[in-house]
């Protein structure tokens, strides 16, 4: 059994989409269940919900509210409702193709050495093109954009699958514990690094994870999200993130942090002159704002962006 676990919050423009998508795969639908958790939404999430049930009867189908607000809460409780032994999380912004779920199903039942899963996560942008500021660097941040080629493998060090778009044995989480409700968003806000120390915690263990090409995940981006206060405060709140998240486990993970990124800042500058000189200047200076502010969030400046 596998259970597809969809935290939301205020999605309902797009959690309808989603769960037509999920039902419209090709695995068994006895071999799934949805479990999707309602995160303390405002909006008519509830309603959209309802309406997929009674139109799928034939889909194991579960509304759940979560009291406590953010998605690391939310995430745990879908794991506490969980009855599969396999847990994908899907972002509730995003749509799968129809093999989706078999792909993970007949992946991990051959290889049951491997913990977890993630796959591609690929922008849709639903109001725009995409900016001509946008590099994979800034893709990566803005829309969770991941794709490591056409090939099975394992993922790049320092790289782990996709929050939104990642499988696990449900026994890992016996094993390493829940997510942090610590970390996260919560409501509107843009906090991260979750899904990090998750991944840090099963590589402690000698946990591996594996990149499958085939797990693809279209991720809808609104115009918002490509707007500069939400690039402002999204980097910002990704540097807070890094620094609860290091000086939870010590001073000295924290200054290993430090370390990184004055490195990431070399790697930042020497981005900035190689785009200046094929003439797009603006791709680096996206960067430099992308690492300013995130260098902000971790060394615990309040100093808003400007």
């Amino acid at each position: 059994m596998l259970t597809v676990i969809i935290c939301t919050y205020n999605r309902a423009k797009y959690i309808g989409n989603l769960l037509e998508s999920i039902a419209a795969n090709d695995l068994a639908k006895s071999a799934y269940e949805i479990v999707l958790v309602d995160n303390n939404c405002t909006d008519n999430t509830r309603a959209v919900c309802e309406a997929f049930g009674s139109a799928h009867k034939d889909v194991n189908f579960r509304y759940v509210v979560e009291p406590e607000q953010g998605l690391s809460a939310a995430r745990n409780k879908g794991i506490r409702e969980a009855k599969g032994d396999l847990i994908v999380y899907v972002d509730d912004d995003a749509l799968v193709d129809t093999w989706y779920l078999r792909t993970i199903v007949e992946y991990m039942d051959a290889h049951p050495e491997i913990s977890a899963v993630g796959g591609p996560i690929l922008p849709l942008y639903e109001d725009a093109e995409e900016p001509k500021w946008m590099t994979r660097f800034t893709k990566e941040l803005l829309c969770g954009y991941l794709y490591f080629g056409d090939e099975e493998r394992s993922f790049p060090s320092e790289r782990y699958p996709g929050g939104g778009n990642a499988a696990y044995r449900a026994n890992v989480f016996e094993q390493v514990g829940l997510f942090n409700t610590a970390l996260g968003r919560k409501g509107n806000g843009l906090m991260g690094s979750e899904e990090k120390d998750i991944f840090d915690k099963m590589k402690a263990q000698g946990m591996r994870f594996m990149y499958l090409p085939k797990m693809i995940l279209h991720h809808i981006i609104p115009q918002k999200k490509l707007e500069r206060d939400y690039f402002d405060r999204l980097t910002l709140q990704i540097g807070q993130s890094e620094r609860q998240r290091t000086l939870a486990i010590g001073k000295g993970k924290y200054i290993n942090r430090l370390a990184k990124e004055a490195v990431k800042w070399c790697g930042t500058i020497v981005l900035l002159i190689g785009y200046t000189l094929q003439g797009a200047p603006m791709k680096g200076w996206k960067l430099v704002l992308f690492r300013r502010n995130v260098t902000r969030g971790l060394t615990g400046s309040t100093q808003k962006p400007s």
